[in-house]
């Protein structure tokens, strides 16, 4: 059975420093990460959605954090087919986009080289991670139009093409990829045969593009689940923040549903994250050690 690591999906939430989680001495981002790294082994950093990583605060958390302590970092936005916010760009990078680009441009309207300048930024970005052997996995978080079929599997073997140095993962929005039996079976072979660790998500269910909750390794290094939460009345609502559409909290019950899931992902890879993105003040901290907890007793 492999280890299990689990964190949440960001330490810098501003609900989270506001819910007095954070001892008043930890009120710096050095302290705060320390603080973060004493009580969790990994964490999944969200900011790298936004905007790019930079290689300093890479080598910077590699400097804050214990030996053994793991991160997943997010794919920037351009990388997964998302429209990707100006501002996050650098600014000769701004230069180049297309004239009257307004506060966010798809993807596809990214000139390629710049488009190719960015992947590599973001590569060189982690390599300080990398070579201290605290990066984990690059989470690859498609969109909801991103649909099953050929061009989307090839797009994902693209991804890996461009980042040869790193573990990627593989997060749905779409429930196409589960429909039926014969649908989740192409998923699951297609994420086996080329070894690329498939994120099992909890989320809310019910609606169109809902992923059930299917829980296996498709990679013998890493296995990987995010808790969203299941607040289904803001969960597809285009206007809501971020923080509002995961706050939830979950019961000790509703996380029980997911220990022999866990377990059933630990026995076929050599390590486990269960990583919580219900970051809305202390909930996801109180989930996750509440999870390691009843992982523990069983």
């Amino acid at each position: 059975m492999g280890i299990l690591r689990v964190g949440t999906a960001s330490w810098t939430d501003k609900t989270l420093l506001e819910s007095g989680w954070y001892p008043p001495e930890a009120n710096t981002p050095e302290e705060r990460l320390k603080f973060y790294a004493s009580r969790f082994d990994v964490v999944e950093v969200d900011s790298t959605y936004y905007g790019l990583p930079s290689e300093r605060n890479a080598a910077l958390w590699v400097e804050r954090t214990p030996p053994d302590f793991t991160f997943d970092v997010k794919a920037f936005s351009l990388m997964t087919g998302h429209p990707v916010l100006v501002r996050g760009l650098p600014k000769d990078v701004r230069e180049a986009l297309p004239e009257g680009a307004g506060p966010r441009i798809p993807a596809k309207d990214i000139p390629p080289d710049v488009a190719e300048r960015l992947w590599e930024m973001f590569r060189s970005a982690l390599m300080p991670l990398h070579s201290a052997g605290k990066l984990g996995l690059v989470m690859f978080q498609y969109p909801q139009w991103f649909m099953p079929g050929s061009k989307a599997r090839e797009t994902i073997l693209a991804a890996r093409v461009r980042l040869p140095d790193y573990d990627i993962a593989v997060e749905y929005r779409q429930g196409a990829w589960f429909a039926d039996e014969d649908a989740t079976r192409k998923t699951l072979d297609f994420h086996r045969a080329e070894g690329i660790p498939f994120v099992a998500v909890d989320m809310p269910q019910g609606f169109k593009v809902s992923v059930p909750p299917v829980a296996e390794a498709t990679s013998e290094r890493f296995a990987v689940v995010r808790f969203h939460g299941r607040r289904e009345e803001t969960w597809t609502k285009k206007d809501v923040h971020p923080t509002e559409r995961f706050r939830y909290d979950y019961s000790d019950e509703e996380l029980r549903e997911w220990v022999p899931r866990v377990q059933t992902m630990m026995d076929g890879a050599k390590e486990a994250h269960a990583l919580f993105n219900n970051c809305y003040r202390d909930y996801a901290v109180r989930n996750a050690r509440s999870f390691g907890d009843l992982v523990a007793e069983e």
